[in-house]
């Protein structure tokens, strides 16, 4: 498993929209190959400021499988236009869980 992190600036005053856009995407997620889960966290100090965190079955899962997708085009479609910039992405994998 991995977790792809997603650090995404929303344009200010869309924060809901951008909210409502994702929940609409859950369907693209669960159909996309190798998804396990998404949580979504806001920035208390930086409210236009989100976190996704995306386990994916294999790196290969989500750079290869859903960016070459009609799903990843659905995604962006739904939430690309609050984007205030482009998302910043990396990946990583869990080393201990306490």
């Amino acid at each position: 498993m991995i977790t792809e992190i997603v650090q995404l600036e929303i344009k200010p005053g869309e924060e809901k929209d951008f909210e409502a856009a994702v929940a609409m995407a859950q369907p693209i997620f669960k159909r996309s190959k190798g998804w396990k889960s998404l949580e979504v966290h806001r920035s208390i100090e930086k409210p236009s400021r989100y976190r996704l965190f995306i386990i994916w079955e294999t790196l290969e899962n989500h750079i290869v499988d859903f960016r070459e997708s009609k799903e990843f085009q659905e995604w962006r479609a739904l939430v690309g236009p609050h984007f205030a910039s482009p998302p910043e992405v990396e990946h990583a994998n869990k080393v201990a869980a306490f």
